[in-house]
């Protein structure tokens, strides 16, 4: 995903962004109905390629998770009602995408954002949620200097 998503507190959604100006950004919504607004600089603004998962090892990227759920559901939104399902039913289904993710410090309300926004994310088209690093795309079978 080459454009920069983003989640902005007290907004309901998700973004991308457009432009920057000086002390504001301006930004879309990821939806059918591409409305731009303003944010200033002081809202609490998260890019998606910037957000992490705990887990009982390492932290995983969203983007990871998102590609695990496209993976699972062969590219299509999530049946879940994020809004109507139970606790359980929502660890359920990360614990199907992310087995070891920590039961302790993952909440209900982040799965069910996680739900709201891979689903907004497939309706609208994308569907490369990692992109790849650089350098990796050296021909294998060369040996290593």
């Amino acid at each position: 995903m080459k454009e920069i998503i983003l989640a902005i507190s007290g907004k309901p959604g998700l973004f991308q962004l457009v432009s920057r100006g000086r002390a504001t950004l301006v930004v879309e919504t990821v939806d059918e109905q591409k409305r731009r607004t303003s944010v200033s600089l002081r809202d609490r603004i998260s890019s998606l390629n910037d957000i992490s998962i705990y887990t009982d090892d390492e932290d995983v990227k969203l983007m990871q998770v998102f590609e695990n759920i496209r993976e699972k559901y062969e590219g299509k939104p999530v049946a879940i009602d994020a809004h109507k399902a139970s606790k359980e039913e929502l660890s359920d289904f990360l614990a199907e995408v992310l087995p070891n993710y920590d039961r302790t410090r993952v909440y209900p309300n982040d799965i069910k954002k996680m739900i709201l926004w891979y689903n907004i994310l497939v309706d609208n088209g994308y569907a490369d949620f990692l992109v790849p690093e650089e350098g990796s795309e050296e021909s294998e079978g060369e040996p290593a200097e």
